[in-house]
């Protein structure tokens, strides 16, 4: 399982890496505005706190083909694991040809349905992902990341999912819980992932009976 932060904020993804087992960072181009810095101070302030081995995902910004592809090649340059997000486009989809074909990792984003992410994984796509919570204004958009899957899985492609676009836990664990083996929540879905009152509770409990008996509140 893959545990991936969606958010372009340096400070966040510092702290929540110190908490969790983070896999890896995607961005978008709203992400990235919302830091209101330039893109590549933002991506070198992400590089800062991530390790070598964490992915860091950027998406390009144009929309034909000749411009995805060069734009693709600018961002796969910034660091050494990073990964160029492009949209399924038709024009998206000629730029994942070239760069496949030029070693040039991708995911294939902003997919709406099973039949664009599969055919995405067909034209080299490391990383598909999928648009969850949106895809749910449509249909369920769980149940068509989990076609998805099946269909990878049906004609032996390695293509991975990453299912983005996620508005709420029961989504993460019902993805979770069928086999989709990465996910891209932002900040707040990971705090709700493991934060509880409940069991913050319990520990002030645990803590105030420890001080009432030994007037410490360690061992």
């Amino acid at each position: 399982m893959k545990l991936i932060i969606d958010t372009a904020n340096a400070k966040e993804i510092k702290r929540l890496c110190e908490i969790l087992n983070v896999w890896g960072v995607t961005t978008n181009p709203t992400i990235i505005t919302r830091e209101n810095k330039p893109f590549e101070k933002v991506i070198d302030e992400i590089d800062k706190v991530l390790n070598e081995d964490q992915v860091l995902f950027a998406q390009v910004i144009s929309t034909d083909y000749k411009s995805m592809v060069e734009e693709g090649r600018y961002i796969a340059s910034l660091r050494k694991n990073m990964v160029v997000k492009i949209p399924v486009t038709a024009e998206g989809l000629k730029a994942i040809k070239t760069l496949h074909k030029e070693g040039i990792k991708v995911l294939a984003t902003i997919i709406f349905n099973a039949n664009q992410g599969f055919l995405a994984a067909l034209n080299g796509a490391e990383y598909l992902a999928p648009y969850v919570d949106k895809i749910c204004n449509y249909t369920d958009g769980v149940e068509e990341t989990i076609i998805l899957q099946e269909m990878l899985d049906a004609n032996g492609i390695n293509s991975e999912i990453i299912a983005a676009s996620l508005k709420n836990t029961d989504q993460v664990k019902q993805l979770i819980r069928n086999g989709i083996a990465a996910v891209t929540v932002p900040v707040d879905i990971a705090d709700l992932m493991y934060l509880s009152p409940i069991t913050d509770e319990s520990v002030n409990t645990f803590t105030k009976n420890w001080f009432k008996a030994y007037n410490k509140k360690s061992l």
